[in-house]
């Protein structure tokens, strides 16, 4: 076995772990400044919005020696507005310019065909881009409400909020990278923010679903609090999210960085950024905002305060005898006093804690036999 195979083995099993929710405070903080971060770009530099959304006309070169510094210069002064131009695969440019009716483009493309062979040329309306914003718009906010729907009944209210606000995260996230580069805003970029939302729900489904199985009857025990229990849940799934991490970026960043980077493909700029961007937004925020939250949101109830005190108590009760955290006291029968014998697993570290499994001197100490039930 791998030496990565053997890690998430022994993760799965609790004998190592990390104390992910433990220390969630600082993912919070983490979080909360990269959301500012991207807002104030944000607020600041604004979106570079296609001529898809804005209108504007588009002009397709031959190949050309003509750099593309020269044919920004060139298109600003024919038309008077910003100019966009990217080098194509083939050796040629496409010149993009917003604002600009269909007399403007034919003044436009006859003052580029003085120094650049035109090969077509594409105008587009800002209605279509409204048409499209608007529908794009309502795909979210339709996709939103059904996951909060199916999740508050697959699992409960508490993880359907945890999981909006984690989607949410990655969508500002990714918004404010693109107000930051200053990578334009396209039919592709829409295509790939509404891909993301549905990778980040999948690896956050995958911690939820562990962490209902883990925490059924949890009230019954005295041994994990609620907290320790979606901790280890992190913990049993990380290796798969990692591996599901890593085999998707592995693609897009081939995209991102030689499709668009060496290849001079703008589309795949377009799409590849915001799916990089989401999908590594997407796997922080399963394992680092998402079940944290619901922790938080658990430890408010009554009952899992109850657990909670009760847990903490066993524990000093066991430190003040000098025993070990999961030696509980027994009776005459070899039975614990307090946790059915179920409570007490082979995981003998809490949750967090890194270290092998050890039982407890206690149980063999002057019998003669194992610990147990007599018969």
């Amino acid at each position: 076995m791998s030496k990565l195979g053997s890690l998430g083995a022994r993760l799965y099993r609790g004998e190592v772990g990390y104390d992910f929710v433990g220390k969630r405070k600082i993912w919070y903080g983490i979080s909360i400044l990269i959301t500012i971060t991207a807002i104030v770009g944000l607020a600041v530099r604004g979106l570079n919005m296609g001529i898809e959304f804005e209108g504007g006309a588009v002009f397709n070169t031959a190949k050309t020696s003509v750099s593309v510094a020269q044919a920004e210069r060139y298109a600003e002064d024919a038309s008077g507005h910003d100019a966009v131009v990217q080098e194509l695969g083939s050796g040629g440019l496409r010149i993009q310019v917003a604002g600009v009716d269909t007399a403007k483009s034919d003044q436009i493309k006859a003052d580029l065909a003085k120094n650049m062979d035109i090969k077509s040329t594409d105008l587009v309306g800002p209605s279509w881009g409204e048409q499209i914003s608007k529908k794009a718009w309502t795909g979210l906010i339709i996709f939103m409400v059904l996951v909060v729907i199916y999740l508050a009944i697959a699992f409960e209210w508490r993880m359907a909020a945890a999981a909006l606000i984690a989607l949410i995260h990655d969508i500002t996230i990714t918004v404010g990278v693109y107000a930051l580069v200053g990578f334009e805003v396209t039919q592709g970029t829409i295509i790939g923010l509404l891909t993301i939302l549905g990778y980040s729900l999948y690896d956050t489904v995958v911690v939820f679903d562990s962490l209902k199985e883990q925490s059924k009857d949890l009230t019954k025990q005295t041994r994990w609090t609620y907290s320790e229990v979606a901790n280890r849940s992190i913990n049993s799934t990380l290796v798969r999210s990692i591996n599901t991490t890593v085999v998707a970026l592995l693609p897009v960043a081939g995209l991102l960085f030689i499709g668009g980077g060496f290849l001079g493909a703008g589309m795949l700029n377009d799409i590849s950024l915001s799916l990089f961007v989401g999908l590594a937004a997407g796997a922080y925020s399963s394992i680092f905002i998402a079940t944290p939250l619901v922790a938080d949101l658990k430890e408010t109830e009554p009952q899992m305060k109850a657990l909670k005190k009760r847990v903490l108590a066993k524990r000093a009760a066991a430190a003040a005898k000098g025993e070990s955290a999961e030696s509980a006291p027994r009776d005459d029968d070899g039975e614990y006093d307090d946790a059915s014998q179920d409570d007490l697993t082979e995981d003998a570290a809490p949750a967090g804690v890194v270290g092998p499994r050890t039982q407890p001197a206690s149980r063999n100490r002057g019998r003669g036999r194992p610990s147990g039930k007599r018969r």
